[in-house]
């Protein structure tokens, strides 16, 4: 079933770095447990949101295949997941846009619903998912409205995440109840470990 919120949420996977520590493999195509990651981050968010979008600046027609738009960033080099939000803001017709990284395929089933919940009742601009111990910055939902400070700030050569929020009236949300959602693939050895990690999910009783 659909979150009652899904309606109002578009929901972009980041998958336009460089992905250094994976031997410049493009994460979001690596496959993990039987598929590529981003696959794993898609299905999570498909009853969450209302349109699910890509951002990627190579293996476009790849990343195409999985049924859902892309958007690469709209400057070269690489810039950062606040690029790929802003790409996502250039498109979306949703009162709030989610992001959510392609190497974290452990994606909560009820992220859009408790961030919708705590940016609706604070009427923050942005809201984020903290585990407990850290904050998870590419794990956040947004007001549409930051769309043109975001490109203005870009546009300025800023590129760093806490400077941008630190900007916003900001909300952190709790989900320490599901801290292992945020877990990340960055080389072969952490991809090898999740996969063992998600072994016993995967199997065919």
């Amino acid at each position: 079933m659909p979150n009652d919120c899904a309606h109002a949420i578009t929901a972009v996977v980041l998958a336009g770095g460089r992905a250094t520590r994976m031997g410049g493999q493009d994460k979001g195509l690596v496959a993990l447990a039987g598929k590529p990651m981003v696959a794993w981050v898609l299905e999570a968010l498909a009853p969450q949101a209302g349109r699910r979008l890509i951002n990627a600046n190579r293996n476009l027609r790849a990343y195409a295949a999985f049924g859902c738009e892309v958007v690469p960033d709209t400057e070269a080099g690489f810039l950062g997941p606040l690029a790929g939000l802003a790409a996502a803001l250039g498109v979306a017709d949703s009162a709030f846009v989610l992001t959510a990284p392609c190497d974290s395929p452990l994606v909560a089933p009820d992220l859009a619903e408790r961030l919708h919940a705590a940016s609706v009742q604070s009427g923050a601009e942005i809201a984020v998912a903290h585990d407990g111990e850290r904050l998870q910055p590419v794990f956040a939902l947004y007001r549409r409205e930051v769309a043109p400070n975001l490109t203005a700030y870009l546009a300025g050569g800023g590129r760093k995440i806490d400077r941008w929020y630190a900007a916003h009236s900001l909300v952190e949300v709790d989900f320490s109840d599901r801290k292992e959602s945020f877990l990340n693939v960055n080389d072969p050895a952490g991809r090898e470990a999740l996969e063992a990690r998600m072994a016993p999910r995967t199997a065919v009783p």
